[in-house]
């Protein structure tokens, strides 16, 4: 005789089977996967919107700081709708990836005019909330943001060298508009430095995915087929020693207090060798964000290098 429903078998516990066998987590609730799907762990990329606090040393000033953290939630907003139109759009290709298959959009957890409806409010409180509290250069410069993030959802994803391409010219708009947000004057060294991380970041990206792509046989990312792993090797080798020399020519001619800002060049070379050591030889295969927000020596790199800034200009400036 089969006694009453156990623990095990309760509706609230239950799990769902994958298409291999393996049990799967548990569904989330609506709210639960909204929040996954808007990403919030991707948003230490746009950190980079308070460079231009940072190096003009107003951080310093009030005002300054509510502005540049205006921005940021203004990017974080557009960003995460960003995420949701990209995860509608991949649904299909999601569901054959190992992992992503377990996005809330691909799994089934959040339907797909919920996550739209989400997406526009996102994309309106971000362009409203910019253009009314800071100002609507920050805001046409957030808007840019949007559509670039658009265009490489639907298009230049699939593009080799453009995709890593586009991905680093978001990153400088990041930059750019923290900049205007305090009406700071973006250093062009600054700006170039930032577009070479980005495409140091983006191609050891397509590295880590082709890497994957190879070992599991599955085809998730068509530009994939495009990308060698000579290819990409030759191409991290470049955008490192080009981002390593693009910040010290930054640092030796900094706006504020000249070749004393060399003083944080340390952390920033030990930051890019310890990516490349976690990427090459620990054959570490978590996406960016969670490398720069899990690893003690990432995380140890980023304290010093802002610390340093911070010292340096306020003992010089």
């Amino acid at each position: 005789m089969i006694g009453p429903l156990t623990k095990e078998r309760a509706p609230s516990e239950a799990r769902e089977q994958v298409a291999d066998g393996e049990a799967a987590r548990p569904r989330r609730g609506i709210l639960a996967a909204a929040i996954v799907a808007m990403r919030p762990q991707e948003w230490v990329k746009n950190l980079l919107v308070f460079a231009g606090l940072l190096f003009s040393a107003k951080f310093r000033e009030f005002d300054a700081i509510v502005d540049a953290t205006i921005t940021f939630a203004a990017f974080c907003a557009i960003a995460s709708a960003g995420y949701l139109i990209n995860d509608v759009h991949d649904a299909e290709l999601d569901r054959q990836h190992p992992t992503k298959r377990r996005r809330p959009i691909a799994a089934g957890e959040l339907g797909v005019s919920t996550a739209i409806a989400l997406a526009v409010v996102l994309v309106v409180v971000g362009l409203a909330g910019s253009a009314v509290a800071v100002g609507p250069g920050v805001a046409g410069l957030v808007l840019a943001y949007g559509v670039g993030t658009t265009l490489y959802s639907y298009v230049l994803k699939t593009e080799v060298i453009l995709d890593v391409m586009t991905i680093a010219g978001l990153f400088v708009l990041r930059v750019l508009a923290g900049a205007v947000a305090v009406s700071a004057d973006a250093s062009a060294y600054l700006l170039l430095t930032t577009g070479m991380v980005a495409l140091f970041l983006g191609f050891t990206k397509r590295r880590q995915e082709a890497t994957s792509e190879l070992h599991s046989g599955l085809e998730t990312r068509p530009v994939l087929e495009h990308y060698s792993i000579p290819f990409l090797d030759q191409m991290v080798a470049m955008v490192t020693a080009t981002t390593v020399m693009s910040y010290s020519i930054y640092a030796v001619n900094s706006p504020l207090i000249g070749s004393k800002m060399l003083g944080t060049l340390p952390p920033v070379i030990y930051g890019i060798f310890r990516y490349l050591y976690l990427i090459y030889d620990r054959k570490d295969t978590r996406s960016t964000d969670a490398i720069l927000l899990e690893d003690y020596g990432m995380i140890g790199a980023g304290v010093v290098w802002v610390a340093s800034v911070v010292t340096l200009l306020a003992i010089y400036h």
